[in-house]
């Protein structure tokens, strides 16, 4: 069986690294492995199979090998609650048909166990019609994980028939040996890799950093970690691992300092690796890593970052360890009305401070309403007509989209449905504005004349043209009205909370949105509206307690989704 192992200290011993051609590198690999060399000239290298730092862990081709898992969930009460994304889809497709899995030209089966270099050119004649046969193969094996010794068979039969093995299919072996954890073989592969190319592309320094971090020739990581620096910015992927091999091996000030300096790049740790700094082997007693660490769940309150359980158990380890104080953690929920389960204490408003409010009302008109593609969606007379509309009238309390309303309810008229949730709401005293389409003016048999004229008299209504985009306008008329006012649709206003000017207004409106939106389920058999948070979910603590919220495993929560799992952390004493 090839040994690449063989083949570089082979090498080393035998020839200078520095200027080795083709010829002499087959006179000494030749006699090796059966005729198989494993230098020659540096081949160009196709974009499409560089590596990106920021691949999944999985391993760097995972575009080939993603796996999408369903679970079920129990029903959630909130639009915004973790898992209720899941569910509505699941129940949007159930009864129908699942469509076939699709069949992909690429799929090839992979041997059993290795093969020798004349029963992979039987197979490669089976597949004729493939031109990169061996790239593909790899594919599959990287996607199936594998016997490496299959993949080194194919190595051999590689080099035996074209004399050399190209970056490419190096870089797919390594991937291999990164995915599997073979750590001798990764070493191989660097020292081959060293020698051979003159220069290495980011991905497999990003290769590199991930296989040696995670063995006793760690540092070899940050020298891979120090070489794409010279050519890129590293990843947040890149940081990761070499925050974790430093930590590892007790290298806790280098650990720290990349640390920071990836928040100085704007870069967001992954959680495995915030997980590995508050796991660290440390002097908890010591006040400034207690510092550091308190600053990580800073840094997540202010990014309205949530901790996965793994994570969260951790953050509770580490507490429950300090000395002298005497931390409890309880995983609980927190009611409707704002209060933690466990310690009954109450959590901070979803609504938004004056000034908070006042910074989202500027911007959500500047960026949304009066934004550069503004009149794209509508005309500056209509704009115009509505802005005098709405400030001519008393706030709303509700402001209604329509068209969106309309469609909750299948079994009658658009009309109907429309109005039966507009004059329930009229009954509880609300004064309401309802946004619509000239379209819905014209009597038709989802539209009845009728319908629209008891419409007028429970709400006002504005009519926009039937190209108009509605959004922009029901934002304007819900923030123009005051912090009391909401707005009912089922629409989630990712796209609008995109166009927002940087990170802090987009959590303002995503805030605002959480306290103010109203949704009719669309299983609903009557007009029940699903209830509005009156609580933050973002990592929240007092003198004595923290309460943190975390991703309990096995939810799937969209990104507009929040968890409704909570740790409590309460100092006793």
């Amino acid at each position: 069986m090839l040994s690449l192992g063989l083949c570089c200290r082979t090498l080393h011993r035998q020839i200078c690294p520095v200027s080795v051609t083709v010829s002499q590198a087959s006179a000494i690999f030749m006699p090796l492995i059966n005729r198989v060399q494993v230098y020659g000239c540096l081949r160009t290298i196709s974009t499409s199979c560089s590596l990106k730092a920021g691949a999944d862990e999985d391993g760097y081709f995972n575009k080939y090998s993603k796996q999408h898992k369903r679970a079920t969930y129990k029903s959630s009460s909130s639009l915004f609650a973790a898992g209720a994304a899941v569910k509505r889809a699941e129940k949007s497709i159930s009864g129908g048909k699942q469509s076939p899995e699709r069949t992909t030209s690429m799929k090839m089966t992979l041997p059993s166990a290795p093969l020798s270099t004349n029963d992979w050119g039987i197979l490669k004649e089976q597949y004729n019609h493939y031109v990169n046969f061996e790239e593909l193969m790899f594919v599959q094996m990287i996607k199936n994980k594998t016997d490496i010794n299959i993949a080194k068979s194919l190595l051999a039969f590689v080099a035996e028939k074209h004399g050399d093995i190209s970056y490419k299919l190096l870089l797919k072996y390594l991937v291999l040996c990164v995915q599997q954890n073979q750590s001798k073989e990764i070493f191989d592969v660097y020292d081959i890799m060293k020698t051979k190319f003159a220069t290495l592309d980011t991905g497999a320094h990003s290769l590199f950093i991930k296989g040696f971090s995670q063995t006793d020739r760690w540092r070899e990581s940050i020298a891979n970690f120090e070489s794409i620096k010279k050519m890129a910015a590293p990843s947040a992927r890149n940081y990761g691992e070499c925050i974790k091999a430093a930590l590892g091996h007790g290298e806790e000030k280098l650990a720290w300092t990349l640390y920071n300096e990836m928040l100085q790049n704007d870069l967001t740790p992954a959680e495995d690796v915030i997980q590995c700094i508050f796991d660290a082997d440390r002097d908890i007693r010591d006040a400034s890593t207690r510092s550091r660490l308190l600053g990580i769940l800073g840094y997540l309150r202010d990014n309205q970052i949530y901790a996965g359980e793994s994570l969260m158990k951790s953050i509770k380890s580490w507490f429950e360890r300090i000395p002298d104080e005497s931390w409890r953690g309880q995983l609980t929920k927190v009611t409707s009305s704002g209060n933690c389960h466990a310690c009954k204490e109450q959590l901070e408003s979803i609504h938004l401070k004056p000034e908070e409010y006042s910074t989202l009302k500027t911007a959500v008109i500047d960026s949304i309403i009066r934004g550069e593609d503004t009149f794209r969606k509508t005309t500056p007379e209509e704009l115009q007509r509505f802005l005098e509309f709405v400030n001519s009238r008393p706030p709303y309390d509700i402001v209604v989209d329509g068209l969106n309303v309309a469609f909750l309810f299948r079994k009658q008229t658009l009309s109907k449905t429309l109005l039966d949730v507009v004059s329930s709401l009229a009954a509880k005293r609300k004064r309401i504005l309802v946004l619509g389409r000239k379209h819905m003016l014209i009597n038709t048999k989802q539209w009845l004349k009728e319908d629209i004229k008891h419409l007028q008299k429970c709400a006002d209504c504005f009519f926009l043209d039937n190209i108009s985009l509605d959004d922009p306008f029901l934002l304007y008329a819900c923030l123009s009205s005051g912090s009391h006012c909401c707005f009912l649709t089922r629409d989630l206003l990712r796209d609008h909370k995109a166009c927002l000017p940087d990170p802090e207004m987009q959590h303002l409106f995503f805030k605002w949105q959480r306290g103010h939106q109203l949704v009719i389920p669309s299983s609903a058999q009557d007009v029940r509206l699903w209830p509005v948070l009156c609580y933050d979910t973002i990592v929240q603590t007092t003198e004595d307690s923290w309460h943190i919220p975390y991703d309990q495993a096995g939810v799937k929560r969209a990104t507009y989704e929040v968890p409704n799992t909570w740790l409590c952390l309460k100092k006793t004493r």
